[in-house]
C-alpha cells in the first residue's frame, strides 16, 4: 500500500478491490472489524471509519450482531464511489481479446479505441491467448485496477467462464464481442452470422451448386459459429437441399498445423467427391491452401466462400470470395454501448442490447458455376 494514503482509505480500497474482482460477491460476509484491524495492524476505530464510508455509499450493509455483507447493488455503488474518487478524471474501459493476429481482431480493436477516444475514455487492452484461465485472471486484474466497464471478446469453448457470468448477473457494465450468452440478458455486438450463412448458400445455389459443405471450429458454446451453422442449414432448407451433416466438418480447433488441416481437408474431399462448394466459417485461407495442395482446381473443381475479408485480396494469387464483416463498426458499436450502459447505471437503470450488423458477400476468384462432374481433379 502507498504510505501517503490514510490508513482507513487503504482498508476501504482493499475491500472495494475484493468486491470488484468478485472474490467477495453479493451477500458475502466480509471479515470482522477485529480481523481487519489485525490484518492491517490498525485500531478498530480506523476500520470502523472505512466500513462506515462503504455502508453510506451502499457498497456493503450491516446486520446487527451478524456483521457486514456485500450489498446486492454493490456494482452500482462502486461505480458511483469510483467516480467521486476519480473527481472527473478520464474513465477507463478494459478490453480483452483472445488474439491479435488477423485483420478482424485488429479492426475491432481500432474501432473500440477510436470511439472511446472520441468520448474521452481511456482504453486498456490485454490478450487472453485463447485460454479461459488467462481470461479469468485478466478480468480480475482489470477489476482490481478499477475499470469502469469491460468489453470482452470471449475465448471459444463449451462454457463461458464464471467471471463473465457473475459480472453479467450483477449488472456490471459489460459488452461481449462476437458472442452472446444464451438464456441470459447480456449486451453483445456481432455480425448477423445466421443470415450471412444463408446468403452464402444462396450465392452458391445460384451458381448451380447442390452439394455444399461447411468447415468450422468447434461450435459448442461459441454462439457465432453456432449461428453460422444454423444459417447454413436454413439456407439449404430454403433451397430445398437435403441437410447432410456428414458434409459438416465442425471440429477444427485453432492452432492446427498446415499438415493437420491438409489431412482433414484431403480425407474429406476424397470421401465426398460429390461436393462442389465449401463455406469456411474459420481458417478460410488455410482451407483454400489445403484444397489447392490436393491438386484440385479452385473454382473449376471446387468453389469456396470464406468468412472475413483479407488484406490486399485483389492482389493475391487467388483472391477469395468472402463474407465481409464490419469489423471497425463492431468495435465502435461495442464502445458506444459500454458508454451507454455506464450512463444508464449512473441514473439507476440497466440496459441490455444485442446488436447485429449485416455482412456483405464479395465475389472474387474462388467461386464459379458448379462443374457437371466433380469426381476427377483438374490440376
Amino acid at each position: 500500500m502507498k504510505n501517503h494514503i490514510p490508513l482507513y482509505k487503504e482498508i476501504e480500497q482493499y475491500i472495494m478491490a475484493q468486491i470488484r474482482s468478485n472474490n467477495w460477491t453479493t451477500n458475502t460476509k466480509i471479515p470482522s472489524e477485529n480481523e481487519l484491524a489485525a490484518q492491517f495492524h490498525v485500531s478498530r476505530i480506523t476500520v470502523k471509519n472505512a466500513l462506515t464510508n462503504l455502508v453510506e455509499s451502499g457498497v456493503i450493509f450491516r446486520q446487527q450482531g451478524k456483521g457486514s455483507f456485500v450489498s446486492p447493488n454493490h456494482h452500482i455503488a462502486l461505480d458511483s464511489l469510483y467516480q467521486k474518487q476519480n473527481n472527473g478524471q478520464q474513465r477507463v474501459i478494459g478490453f480483452l481479446m483472445p488474439r491479435l493476429d488477423n485483420r478482424f481482431t485488429a479492426n475491432v480493436l481500432s474501432g473500440i479505441e477510436d470511439e472511446l477516444s472520441n468520448a474521452n475514455y481511456h482504453l486498456i487492452f490485454s490478450k487472453t491467448n485463447d485460454s479461459q484461465t488467462h481470461e479469468i485472471l485478466k478480468i480480475k486484474k482489470m477489476l482490481e485496477y478499477g475499470v469502469d466497464g469491460l468489453i470482452i471478446y470471449p475465448v471459444e469453448g463449451e462454457h463461458y467462464n464464471n467471471e463473465i457470468l457473475s459480472l453479467t448477473l450483477s449488472k456490471f457494465p459489460i459488452v461481449l464481442v462476437d458472442r452472446f450468452l444464451k438464456g441470459i440478458d447480456t449486451s453483445s455486438v456481432s455480425s448477423d452470422n445466421y443470415n450471412a450463412s444463408i446468403e452464402a448458400v444462396d450465392h452458391l445455389y445460384e451458381l448451380g451448386h447442390r452439394h455444399i459443405a461447411l468447415f468450422s471450429s468447434k461450435a459448442e458454446g461459441t454462439s457465432s459459429i453456432e449461428d453460422r451453422i444454423s444459417g447454413y442449414e436454413q439456407g439449404l432448407e430454403n433451397n430445398k437441399i437435403l441437410i447432410n451433416r456428414s458434409l459438416q466438418v465442425s471440429n477444427m480447433p485453432f492452432g492446427m498445423t498446415d499438415e493437420q488441416i491438409y489431412s482433414i481437408v484431403s480425407n474429406f474431399l476424397d470421401g465426398n467427391p460429390e461436393v462442389t462448394a465449401i463455406i469456411a466459417c474459420t481458417m478460410g485461407v488455410d482451407i483454400i491452401r489445403a484444397v489447392l495442395k490436393t491438386g484440385r482446381h479452385i473454382p473449376k473443381n471446387l468453389s469456396i466462400i470464406i468468412f472475413d475479408d483479407i488484406p490486399a485480396a485483389n492482389y493475391s494469387f487467388l483472391a477469395p470470395t468472402v463474407i465481409a464483416q464490419q469489423e471497425v463498426e463492431i468495435g465502435r458499436e461495442a464502445a458506444k454501448h459500454i458508454i451507454e450502459q455506464i450512463q444508464h447505471i449512473e441514473q439507476g437503470e440497466q440496459i441490455c442490447r444485442r446488436i447485429q450488423l449485416p455482412t456483405t458477400i464479395i465475389a472474387r476468384d474462388t467461386t464459379d458455376i458448379a462443374p457437371q462432374s466433380n469426381t476427377l481433379p483438374i490440376s
